[in-house]
């Protein structure tokens, strides 16, 4: 391991920025650290060897002796004045080290460390040295985020997709395509598993729960996996019986009246609600017609009606209060 190049180790060119190191160093820390990769001696390995490429990059100084005299700078632990060890060895075998290695929990955390990260922080340090730890801490799960949207009433009942923005840490924005599933309503939750935030310890990633809001239509309301559509007629369709076009969710269709339909009566479409699932059926589509007398009359017509009305005696609210 000695022998490698520590640029190599980084996999980033010998001129790179500090911020470049860093980088790199935070990458292949969070893939081979102890906890993603359990009884891995050669992830171990490389673990240990990314942590002494660091520690020696990181510092402008060590980093000044590498690039002049390569790791004969620090053969022999680089003695320093009056025999004792280099600055970086020291701190290597104390307990902020790893077999030699100088270990900076909050690099690899990206710099969010703390009393909430000092248990995973002894647990992986524990393993870098090749103790058991007390008890075995599985990698902790990302932050779920939370979010709404508001979807046309059709694609609620058809399925579709959509696209919603959401903010990320450090104010990036990300357009994440939602799929929909056919028949949803309002308050339903749709869970994106593993799009949440990131684990700050190598565990899977969060999840995205969205709440769903259905748009009202201009003219189907819903009743669970089926539609209603009130529809107007004449009062001579509502009399006579005749055959109407009805709006679907796919387009119109026929369908018949019966002669003397009253208003308050639903008229079913089978299968014409919304669309079967793997676990339910379709819904119906109920056509409620709906009665419309003309606003004006000339006198014939009123003739006409009076005549109907002495021909045909009856009265629909008798018995109702």
């Amino acid at each position: 391991m000695a022998d490698r190049d520590y640029y190599e180790i980084l996999g980033v060119p010998r001129d790179a920025t500090p911020e470049a190191i860093k980088k790199a160093y935070r990458t292949l820390a969070r893939k081979f650290h102890p906890d993603m990769n359990q009884g891995d001696k050669k992830a171990e390995a490389k673990f240990k060897e990314t942590q002494q490429a660091y520690d020696i990059l990181s510092d402008a100084e060590k980093r000044s002796m590498y690039d002049l005299h390569g790791h004969a700078a620090f053969e022999g632990a680089a003695a320093g004045p009056q025999g004792q060890p280099a600055d970086w060895a020291r701190r290597g075998s104390g307990a902020g080290g790893a077999g030699g290695v100088h270990f900076d929990f909050s690099d690899i955390m990206g710099g969010a460390g703390g009393e909430a990260n000092e248990g995973l922080f002894e647990e992986i340090l524990g393993r870098v040295r090749g103790q058991r730890p007390g008890r075995s801490r599985a990698p902790r799960a990302g932050r779920s985020v939370e979010a709404s949207i508001s979807i046309p009433f059709l694609t609620a009942i058809r399925g579709g997709e959509t696209t919603i923005e959401l903010q990320r840490p450090g104010g990036e924005h990300e357009a994440l395509v939602v799929k929909i599933p056919p028949g949803v309503d309002t308050g339903a939750r749709l869970r994106i598993r593993g799009r949440g935030e990131p684990s700050p310890s190598g565990g899977p990633a969060g999840d995205i729960t969205i709440e769903v809001n259905v748009e009202p239509h201009r003219y189907f309301k819903r009743d669970g996996r089926d539609l209603v559509v009130e529809v107007p007629i004449t009062i001579d369709e509502a009399a006579l019986g005749a055959k109407i076009e009805v709006p679907t969710i796919d387009g119109t269709k026929m369908l018949t009246v019966p002669a003397g339909t009253s208003s308050g009566v639903k008229l079913r479409l089978k299968g014409q609600g919304a669309p079967a699932s793997k676990t339910l059926p379709a819904g119906d589509l109920f056509v409620a017609p709906k009665i419309v007398a003309p606003k004006s009359l000339d006198a014939e017509s009123k003739r006409l009606l009076a005549e109907f009305a002495e021909r045909n005696p009856q009265d629909p609210r008798r018995g109702l209060w």
